[in-house]
């Protein structure tokens, strides 16, 4: 696919087939997670994978935002690795996010879908994962193939214009 086309094309996954994820897809996933770009190149991603059922069911009493995906990877930093900038402001969030879009982005061109989920039941995802203390839990990606009902949401296309976004130099002047 394209990467202009896979940017425009790429959604919210909520609806998901019960047919499980081939091991090389996950393999890919994780090696887009593992080639993408963090903080000083201090790699604190940390993930687990979740595919067996009883703990893919455990997922479930964390959050009611697991759309009965077939598999799951709990995106989490490690933040006696994570870079702190000049005012000691932990980065290891942003990092993780920027690692799961290359997730998100690799895994839909393989034909597979996801959402970002950060609403869960903090201290109950550490718990029933075993979470080691110094792993900071950030998002959930359910991820599977797309059921055949399933598109994209009705907001999908709707973006703001560029000139809605984007400032030239607006904020510098008048310094």
């Amino acid at each position: 696919m394209e990467f202009d086309q896979l940017l425009e094309e790429r959604y919210s996954v909520r609806k998901f087939s019960n047919q499980k994820v081939e091991k090389e897809k996950i393999d890919k996933i994780l090696e887009a997670a593992r080639i993408a770009p963090t903080a000083v190149n201090y790699q604190p991603q940390r993930i687990l994978v979740v595919e067996d059922p009883d703990n893919l069911a455990k997922l479930k009493e964390c959050t009611r935002y697991h759309f009965h995906a077939p598999l799951a990877m709990i995106l989490c930093y490690d933040k006696t690795v994570s870079w702190k900038d000049m005012h000691n402001r932990e980065c290891g969030e942003v990092d993780v996010s920027i690692v799961a879009t290359y997730m998100m982005l690799k895994l839909f061109d393989l034909g597979l879908g996801s959402t970002y989920v950060g609403s869960f039941d903090y201290k109950e995802l550490i718990k029933q994962f075993n979470i080691p203390e110094n792993y900071v839990p950030v998002m959930i990606l359910p991820i599977g193939y797309p059921r055949e009902d399933c598109v994209p949401g009705p907001m999908h296309d709707k973006r703001k214009p560029i000139n809605a976004i984007v400032s030239y130099e607006e904020y510098t002047q008048g310094e």
